[in-house]
């Protein structure tokens, strides 16, 4: 059961690596931010429309690894309809996810994530499209976000 499990994870990871959801950039973006992983060279743009406190649509563009492509377009995908509130309660509760291994009840399909604690080094590269859009709805765009501050 755990290995057909696994399997079904590495699958919808390989399939967002692949073929990532809304990956491109977004011209009416109410805010973005860079992010970049200084020791692996993953590098995103991620872009947001914003109206209120609701994200209307999430986007992101660069390079990187399998693992930070597909949390990237897993994000943009979950944070459609989200309000800034529950983007932060859920960056939480991934990056605890992706530390502990420990899987809360309403992560949805990010669970495909959980894995990655068993591979400290690959932490930083799942985390980082969640940095960029959590610093992008805070207006903290203006500097590039690195993954050298994330406590792992």
């Amino acid at each position: 059961m755990f290995d057909d499990l696994n399997d079904l994870y590495q699958q919808v990871i390989l399939d967002h690596c692949k073929k990532p959801r809304n990956f491109h950039e977004l011209p009416a973006a109410t805010c973005s931010a860079h992010g970049n992983n200084p020791l692996c060279g993953d590098n995103y743009q991620v872009f947001a429309r914003v109206d209120g406190d609701v994200i209307q649509e999430m986007s992101f563009t660069g390079s990187g690894c399998c693992i930070s492509k597909a949390s990237g377009s897993l994000l943009t995908e979950f944070a459609k309809g989200k309000t800034r509130a529950e983007l932060e309660k859920m960056f939480d509760e991934v990056r605890e996810m992706i530390t502990t291994g420990k899987v809360a009840d309403d992560v949805g399909k990010l669970a495909v994530f959980a894995g990655v604690h068993k591979y400290p080094a690959r932490v930083k590269c799942a985390m980082l499209a969640w940095h960029a859009a959590k610093a992008a709805l805070k207006g903290e765009g203006a500097q590039p976000v690195t993954t050298e501050s994330e406590q792992i």
